[in-house]
C-alpha cells in the first residue's frame, strides 16, 4: 500500500499532522485527509508537494 504522512507548513513551522493517509480530497481551499483506519481531518490550505518515494504530502497552511 502507499500511505502518506502529511506535513503542514506554516511559515517556518513544519508539523506532521496525520500519518498513514490513504485518501486526499481537495475542495477549494479545504483538504480532507482520510487515514487507513477511516479517521478524517480537514485542513485549510493548498498542496505544495506529494512525494511517494518519501511517503509524504506537504500542505501550505492558509
Amino acid at each position: 500500500m502507499c500511505e502518506l504522512n502529511v506535513i503542514l507548513l506554516s511559515g517556518d513551522n513544519r508539523e506532521r499532522i496525520m500519518d498513514s493517509v490513504a485518501k486526499i480530497l481537495v475542495e477549494g481551499d479545504s483538504i480532507q485527509l482520510t487515514g487507513i483506519l477511516g479517521d478524517k481531518m480537514t485542513v485549510k490550505g493548498s498542496i505544495k508537494e506529494i512525494n511517494f518515494s518519501r511517503g509524504e504530502a506537504i500542505i501550505l497552511s492558509k
